[in-house]
């Protein structure tokens, strides 16, 4: 099996490093590779998560130009998105250290949340009986819910999930608007306050 090292900026140094891929048309209409790009991580809580931003578009994303990739390009050398775009989707890789505490937290978009590496807890704020323990190749779909996840991976390993995350409509229940909430996050993410 094949050993990738670790990214530069990447803390997580028992994963694989990452390198993202990106491809376009030429002239002719024939598939090209565009760029291969290793990744680069923010860390959060004191190095042990950290997030890597894969790629963002709006919806629908605009394929015929280049503009896509420059939107994203620009985005990154400027903080890089908050957890969801308005009206676009974003892609990230996530690392989880052993023993972080997971925070609830809730996005107005629609997310698809794989595991990649490890174990993960999904835990949802309607009781103890909702949730989940995730393993490698699972899928989590989250509908606008509130929700926190746990690495339970065994021998305090390093767990890594990656997301898409696309935005929603207004989340309406029986007349209750549910709003995004990052709960405690925003004291702990720096990147958070730095949200477009």
């Amino acid at each position: 099996m094949e050993t990738r090292t670790a990214n530069e900026t990447q803390i997580s140094s028992s994963l694989p490093g990452l390198t993202h891929h990106i491809t376009t048309n030429n002239e002719e209409g024939k598939a090209v590779i565009h760029s291969s790009i290793p990744a680069t991580w923010t860390p959060l809580l004191n190095d042990r998560m950290a997030f890597n931003v894969v790629y963002t578009n709006t919806n629908p994303p605009q394929l015929s130009t280049m503009a896509d990739i420059e939107s994203y390009t620009s985005l990154m050398q400027n903080g890089g998105p908050g957890l969801t775009i308005q009206g676009g989707t974003v892609c990230r890789i996530v690392d989880f250290g052993p023993g972080v505490d997971p925070i609830m937290h809730r996005t107005q978009s629609l997310d698809f949340g794989v595991v990649l590496e490890g174990e993960v807890e999904l835990g949802l704020d309607g009781g103890e009986c909702e949730s989940r323990i995730l393993k490698r190749g699972d899928v989590a779909i989250q509908r606008g819910t509130n929700h926190a996840w746990r690495n339970v991976t065994p021998n305090n390993g390093w767990a890594r999930m990656l997301f898409v995350l696309q935005s929603s409509e207004e989340i309406n229940i029986e007349g209750k608007v549910l709003r995004e909430d990052v709960g405690n996050a925003k004291e702990d993410a720096e990147w958070l306050k730095q949200r477009p």
